[in-house]
């Protein structure tokens, strides 16, 4: 099967490396590296001992130019984002650096599987640093905020996907009336928080553990997938990290980091006089916002887009919210609602143990 934007973008890659390499002596053939969850593909050209990443980003579907915007923004704040070498915003192509294939989840999972804290911790500490550096080195301003409208429609993702489409569960009316009351008071109280320039998805799939002999010693971890960065909650990247999707952590052991990057982040001159407990109370409302998200989410990539992989997510972020969800009285109703009506449907959609 032919694919017209593959042998574009090759004979693009080509021309380009051409032009920047004197010793590339014949051409390269593009190997698929990933997709993601957009309509982003990645591939790898290797020329010789190095190699780069090409990019096929559609520009009826990406914003190429806020990508680049960003990087260089990043790149400028100490932050290991992924040189842009060149861009071409018609045809929607781009060449980067190649950060490798090293990705913070297989190695966290590892890191889990063998009891070895010492390297989780470090991991976690470099991810800090750098979120750090995100929040105190990028001027938010110019990012879209992260208003109460985006997040209602973000949480309305959770009853016309997961809900409807993928349980076939209609809400009724007081459903209905529940979830915007709820979703309300979530938004207001996060758009009530500290803001700061927000990745917005960063977890161990968007970091990447970097080739210390190419990069340094101190250039870890490599960010990518920043397009959507928004101006919003301070707690947001970080619950992101700390209750990734992909992974989880022991209560305590995420209340520690969270605890850590509060001295990191005070040390920068960020949070001044905040406490502990405000912070891990604000880190827990956002966590609730993205949950509801994430699993409307993960139901529209399965039906909408194909990716059923997602659904073997679910669970987990369904048990952060609620685990998280019965510390606030004002989540009661909501929360009980979801135990009785959804979580039953969800259980045998899922094939979850009952």
């Amino acid at each position: 099967m032919t694919d017209p934007r593959l042998q574009e973008l090759t004979s693009w890659t080509n021309e380009l490396l051409d032009q920047l390499l004197a010793d590339k002596q014949r051409a390269v053939e593009l190997e698929p590296v990933s997709g993601d969850a957009s309509f982003r593909r990645y591939f790898r050209a290797r020329v010789g001992d190095d190699s780069y990443i090409a990019v096929d980003a559609p520009p009826e579907h990406e914003d190429n130019q806020t990508f680049v915007h960003l990087s260089n923004l990043l790149l400028a704040s100490g932050v290991s984002a992924p040189k842009v070498y060149s861009v071409n915003y018609d045809q929607g192509f781009m060449l980067l650096v190649d950060f490798g294939d090293d990705l913070y989840l297989p190695a966290l999972l590892h890191y889990q599987r063998n009891n070895d804290m010492a390297s989780s911790e470090a991991l976690y500490s470099q991810a800090i640093d750098a979120l750090v550096l995100i929040q105190s080195g990028l001027d938010k301003s110019p990012l879209p905020a992260y208003t109460v409208e985006k997040m209602l429609e973000e949480m309305q993702l959770f009853p016309t996907w997961f809900c409807e489409s993928f349980l076939s569960f209609k809400l009724d009316e007081a459903g209905t009336a529940l979830c915007n009351s709820t979703f309300r008071w979530l938004a207001g109280q996060i758009s009530d928080q500290h803001q700061v320039a927000v990745h917005r998805d960063y977890h161990s799939r968007n970091l990447l553990v970097l080739d210390t002999s190419k990069f340094g010693v101190d250039r870890g971890p490599g960010v990518i997938d920043f397009q959507d960065a928004v101006s919003g909650s301070y707690t947001y990247d970080l619950v992101s990290l700390l209750r990734d999707c992909y992974i989880s952590w022991p209560k305590q052991q995420v209340e520690d980091w969270a605890c850590l990057y509060l001295v990191k982040a005070q040390a920068a001159g960020l949070l001044a006089g905040y406490t502990e407990a405000q912070l891990i109370r604000d880190m827990n409302l956002a966590g609730l916002q993205r949950n509801l998200k994430v699993i409307g989410i993960f139901a529209r990539l399965s039906i909408r887009d194909n990716k059923s992989q997602y659904l073997a997510d679910i669970p987990l972020v369904v048990s952060y919210f609620l685990d998280i969800s019965a510390q606030f009285e004002e989540m009661a109703q909501f929360r009980a609602w979801f135990i009785t009506e959804v979580l039953p449907q969800a259980k045998a959609k899922l094939q979850l143990e009952p």
